[in-house]
Formats: structure tokens, C-alpha cells, sequence
């Protein structure tokens, strides 16, 4: 398993039963409906199922990029009192943002919707949405032992491979955002999703408003997964 170097997301795939949501305006804890199925475990699931199926060099290279960077790994022991520190810090600096803080286990998941996020119908940075965005970087730069994996998906309106697409440059759009404000490269992964992972019924306006989003994924780096 050291062969790995994301080892640690597997500890994490026990977790995806019991996922908890913190409500963005209340910072209370929550469980949403589609918590109760597979919807509100789907993002941090398929970032999980991503990050294992890299192959082997992609692996080699990302490590090699973490450890250039000097990035260094959470103590074992501290894994989840660090997650729990960068938890509470996301969710106070969210709070009346309309992004959710989720958290799954050792990772946490930031569910940004498409209608806040982006322009109608296009991938640019909405640019009342650049100060949330600053915010959020603020935290990812002090608690930086993190992988984070910008994650975009679509509804299931329009052509597969249109809203893979789509997804991709939203996704795209987010992780280039986070490197002009100086987020070492090393530390994320952009991925699009397209519409595979819905975490609300696409039948419904109001569902297919929750699909279209982006979700920021912080899985902590641990000493293995910096070994070869």
C-alpha cells in the first residue's frame, strides 16, 4: 500500500456512511436528506475513487512535487485534530456565503454552487464570488498540508460530453484562480466530473441547481503517502 501516494484516502472510504454537513448561514451541524442515500457522500466518494485509480508515475510525480515544495505531512496522531482546526476555521469564514463545509471522516469537502460561483451558462469566476474565494485561500495557505482536488460537476441537462466539459473548465477555472493567489501547484488536482455524481434529483429546477457545482476536497498528507 506505501506504493500509494495517496494512501491515506483509503482509511477514508469507511467514513462515506457518516458524512455530516454544516449549514452555511448557522454553522450547525446537519444531515440533509440525500445524506441518508449516496447523494451527499457522491463528490468526496468519487474524488476518493480518482485519486486511488492515478497511475503509478502520476503518483511518483505528485510526491516529488510535495516534497520539493517542502511540504511535510501531519503527525499521525494529529490528523484529526488538524482537520478538525481547518474545519472550524472554513466554516466561521463561510458562514452567509452560500458555500457548505462537509465533512467526511479525515477530509473535508466545500460544495460551492454554480449559480454563485459562475457566470450563466459559462465557466468565468462570477467576480462577487472572488472575495468568498480569498477567504477560503487565507485558510488553505495556513493549514497547507492538504492535497485539495477542484472538483466540477453538471446537471444532466445537455450532451455528456458537453457537461463533461463544462465541468472540466469550471473545475479548471477554480484551481487557476487558487495558483494566481499563490497556492503551491503541488497541492491540487482539478478533475470534471460531468454529470455523474448528482447529489439531488435531476428531474427537479431546484435539484439540478444543486448538481451544478464545484467541490473543493481537502484529504490531509500523511508520512505515507510522501514514502515511495
Amino acid at each position: 500500500m506505501k506504493k500509494l501516494l495517496i494512501i491515506f484516502i483509503v482509511a477514508s472510504l469507511g467514513a462515506l456512511s457518516g458524512c455530516e454537513t454544516f449549514d452555511a448561514y448557522t454553522g450547525e451541524k446537519k444531515v440533509s436528506s440525500t445524506a441518508k442515500g449516496a447523494g451527499i457522500g457522491a463528490g468526496v466518494g468519487a474524488v476518493i475513487a480518482y485519486l486511488r485509480n492515478k497511475d503509478e508515475p502520476s503518483k511518483e510525480r505528485k510526491k516529488k512535487m510535495l516534497q520539493a515544495a517542502g511540504i511535510g505531512a501531519v503527525a499521525g496522531g494529529g490528523i484529526g485534530y488538524y482537520m478538525d482546526s481547518q474545519e472550524a476555521k472554513l466554516r466561521k469564514t463561510l458562514r452567509d456565503s452560500g458555500v457548505s463545509v462537509e465533512r467526511d471522516g479525515d477530509n473535508i469537502n466545500l460544495i460551492m454552487p454554480g449559480n454563485i460561483t459562475f457566470v450563466t451558462a459559462g465557466h468565468d469566476l462570477n467576480a462577487d464570488f472572488n472575495q468568498v474565494l480569498d477567504s477560503v485561500i487565507l485558510v488553505l495557505q495556513e493549514f497547507n498540508q492538504t492535497i485539495i482536488v477542484v472538483a466540477g460537476h453538471t446537471d444532466s441537462r445537455g450532451s455528456n460530453e458537453y457537461n463533461q466539459g463544462l465541468s472540466e473548465r469550471r473545475a479548471n477555472s477554480v484551481a487557476q484562480y487558487l495558483l494566481a493567489k499563490g497556492v503551491v501547484a503541488a497541492r491540487i488536482e482539478s478533475v470534471g466530473f460531468g454529470e455523474s455524481h448528482p447529489i439531488a434529483d435531476n428531474s427537479t429546477e431546484a435539484g439540478r441547481s444543486q448538481n451544478r457545482r464545484v467541490e473543493l476536497s481537502l484529504v490531509p498528507i500523511t508520512e505515507n503517502s510522501l514514502q515511495g
